[in-house]
């Protein structure tokens, strides 16, 4: 949970809404505003996904993930046999800042990530924020790697020719002859039109945007020209509101009108190979005109949000992780010794057992890695341990947590949390107190909030308490079970709960709940036998325990007494006997995983918001009337009667959006309170409510498109919806509409189904879809 994301869940969430989500639908509109197309723009044009991010969107967003698929599979079918995915170094590391064996693993993980969701091998690579070096090239041709993308200011010489200060030619392929003898073809994006798009607001007009790109090429060039920009995805939608559109209009007018060919790096590559030689400027990036000072100094690169604050802070904090790599590098590689073949070989292929951990994928990896075919289950729990420490190692190094202004800010304290994910691990397999002396060296990155003081108070207030080992799963599981029924076997998170015993009394609000599971981590595969047992008094009011288990008889014997004592309504006593029970190993309501503290407490203040909510109501029915005379006399309301209307209105209104049948009388009528009243108007999260009201209302249509019923009443429902004034976002059900349109809807108009075609046609007009 990311507030700042509201009304989205995260960032990943609400970025997908507005960006990668609609560059897989975009619409292309008439003069009439209408759509008239709607088409997938990563068809039409090179692109790289993060791997950790398309494994979220594989999971939250599997719409999104199959059209990203299906985009590289039109394109090669287009492109002459060249797709346009290309692949990117594994989780987003400065690759000039890493070490040699990291730069290694990040390539080779980054290609088979590639391999596993592309299911082709991959032709280019993209460096994260085009950070560069010799090294890293030469990794990437040595590992098949053909050509990556840079920025102009990245080139320093052609055929020997100076063309610092972005003088080299973009619309050719240049080749890099590489210290190995290897050679890598390099594309130097066009610089102007780049940052007229990210920054200069070209994507306010899909037709100029069309033209400026068409103005790449000069008739005075006599070779076959590549006109071409590189911008952050995330510029079509999120930075730029419908940038999808503008790009989607551009490519299609370009192609259109015959100004030029659409095509991928790849394609170009193979028809058009380099011809002339160019050098690099190492230790450079797209982002940074310092080379690749953003990422380890206060070099003047900021956001610039806040021109007070200083950076401070990245230099030490960039010291404190590679302390922490360098630290754990020599016991990771004794320990894993005893049991791999060769343990840095291991984690390069480690990458497979990531992105299936299923038990034959395991069992293959054993099979290529382990010393020994027979070893006990504890030291296979310590080889997951052994290369999860490695992957956390380089997770924490993930370039965002520098290109912000503040260490404690979402970015920063998640690349501490990998840290500390790393000093959890290391000290469990090699038994070292590391916590310590890194907390010592992340006191010196000072924040420039005074609060937050330094990257060891951060570390303590935002990563202790998001470290997770079994006994506070446990914890998880026994608390969040009293307010929702846990099957017998579950899974919460990267983990497996099988229940042994279960036990819950109850007495007046007090609920008592005793248990016995065995927790197991998907990942590292460590596993435990916990008891565990959980008061809850009412409210916040919540007291719970975790430990080993320790026999049935006492097990049993702690779990009666502490019910006798609830039935007995001595609340001391029971209290007594879970804190003596699990002698202090105890739990509260903090303790739970963030999501389902937020579900939990809303649970609990569920009874005391509905109290509160029928006040407002009833104090706003006595102040309605005096309220419309005011309104009707010009007289301003006080803040007072406003604050009363607007808690008891949007309230009224969430209820009224969520009903499957929307009653706009009344809906209208409480719209036409809110304006009397003067009061605020929660249109994202009522837009929210009414969208997924929508969606859901909507779905029997699509999954039954030609039944007449079905269609009636999604019309009638998108039809009530549009009168509405909120700012409805209709992107989904468009998408739906519009897949009925193409295939469905010739077939039934040469059937002659005239009340059908009447009523779809009315759906497509109120979805602004052209027929």
């Amino acid at each position: 949970m990311q507030d700042s994301a509201f009304p989205y869940h995260d960032w990943n969430e609400r970025i997908t809404a507005e960006c990668y989500a609609p560059n897989g639908a975009s619409r292309i509109l008439d003069g009439e505003n209408r759509i008239a197309k709607i088409v997938n723009n990563y068809a039409s044009l090179s692109f790289d996904f993060g791997p950790t991010l398309l494994s979220w969107l594989r999971d939250k967003a599997p719409e999104t993930y199959r059209d990203i698929r299906d985009a590289d599979r039109a394109s090669s079918q287009r492109f002459s046999g060249h797709g346009s995915a290309m692949a990117q170094c594994y989780n987003h590391m400065i690759m000039p800042l890493a070490n040699p064996r990291d730069k290694r693993t990040q390539v080779r993980w980054g290609i088979e990530d590639f391999r596993r969701r592309f299911e082709r091998e991959p032709e280019g690579m993209w460096l994260p924020e085009t950070a560069v070096d010799l090294e890293t090239l030469n990794i990437m041709a040595e590992n098949g790697i053909k050509f990556t993308v840079l920025a102009p200011s990245q080139a320093k010489s052609v055929d020997g020719e100076d063309v610092s200060d972005s003088r080299i030619d973009p619309t050719r392929c240049y080749r890099q002859v590489l210290p190995s003898g290897r050679s890598i073809a390099l594309f130097f994006y066009d610089g102007p039109i780049s940052r007229a798009v990210a920054f200069e607001g070209l994507l306010n007009d899909g037709g100029l945007f069309a033209r400026r790109l068409a103005d790449a090429f000069s008739d005075l060039r006599d070779w076959p020209q590549l006109g071409h920009i590189a911008t952050d995805g995330e510029t079509y939608g999120h930075h730029h509101a419908h940038g999808d559109m503008a790009l989607a209009y551009a490519l299609d007018h370009i192609e259109a009108s015959g100004l030029a060919k659409i095509t991928n790096y790849g394609e170009y590559l193979e028809r058009h190979p380099p011809e002339h030689d160019v050098e690099v400027l190492e230790g450079t990036a797209w982002s940074c005109i310092h080379g690749v000072g953003r990422w380890c100094a206060n070099c003047g690169c900021n956001s610039g949000g806040r021109p007070e604050w200083n950076q401070e802070w990245r230099a030490p904090l960039r010291a404190a992780l590679d302390w922490l790599r360098d630290e754990i590098a020599p016991s990771y590689e004794l320990t894993a010794a005893r049991f791999l073949k060769d343990p840095w070989l291991a984690r390069d292929e480690y990458i497979h057992v990531i992105l299936d951990r299923s038990p034959e994928s395991r069992e293959r990896f054993a099979a290529r890695h382990f010393r020994r075919k027979n070893m006990q289950r504890s030291e296979r729990v310590a080889v997951w341990k052994l290369l999860e420490l490695q992957r956390h190692a380089m997770l924490m190094y993930t370039s965002c947590g520098w290109f912000f202004d503040e260490i404690s800010g979402l970015e920063t304290v998640q690349v501490i949390q990998y840290a500390g994910r790393v000093v959890q691990l290391a000290e469990e397999l090699f038994g070292n107190q590391l916590e310590q002396r890194f907390l010592e060296k992340l006191a010196l990155a000072k924040s420039n909030i005074p609060e937050h003081r330094d990257g060891a108070e951060a570390y303590q207030k935002f990563v202790k308490a998001a470290l997770v080992d079994l006994p506070k799963l446990a914890a998880h599981y026994a608390i969040s079970s009293l307010f929702e029924e846990y099957p017998e076997n579950t899974r919460i998170y990267c983990y497996s709960v099988d229940s042994k015993e279960y036990r819950m009394k109850r007495s007046g609000k007090a609920r008592l709940a005793f248990g016995k599971a065995r927790f197991t981590s998907e990942i590292t595969q460590e596993s435990d036998m916990l008891i565990f047992g959980v008061l809850h008094l009412g409210d916040h009011n919540l007291l719970g325990g975790v430990s080993a288990f320790f026999g049935d008889d006492a097990f049993r014997d702690l779990s009666k007494t502490a019910r006798d004592a609830l039935t007995r309504s001595d609340i001391p006593a029971a209290i007594h006997a879970i804190d003596h029970g699990f002698e202090g190993r105890t739990y509260s309501l903090k303790n739970l995983f963030r999501d389902e503290q937020r579900k939990v407490l809303g649970e609990v203040i569920e009874a005391t918001l509905k109290d509160s909510e029928s006040s407002y109501r009833q104090i706003y029915e006595q102040q309605a009337p005096l309220l419309r005379f005011m309104s009707d006399c010009y007289i301003p309301i006080p803040k007072e009667m406003k604050a009363t209307a607007e808690v008891a209105l949007n309230d009224l209104l969430r209820h009224a959006l969520k009903e499957e049948a929307l009653d706009l009388p009344a809906i209208n009528g409480l719209l036409d309170e809110v304006r009397i009243a003067d009061a605020p108007l929660h249109v994202q999260e009522l837009e929210m409510i009414l969208r997924r009201n929508l969606e859901k209302s909507s779905q029997a249509f699509y999954d039954d498109p030609r039944d007449l019923e079905s269609l009636r009443k999604c019309r009638q429902a998108v039809e009530a919806a549009r009168s509405l004034p909120l700012p409805l976002v209709l992107w989904s059900i468009q998408n739906r509409c519009y897949a009925v349109l193409e295939r469905i809807y010739p077939e039934v108009k040469n059937q002659g189904e005239s009340e059908w075609r009447a009523e779809f046609e009315h759906l497509c007009l109120l979805l602004s879809l052209r027929v």
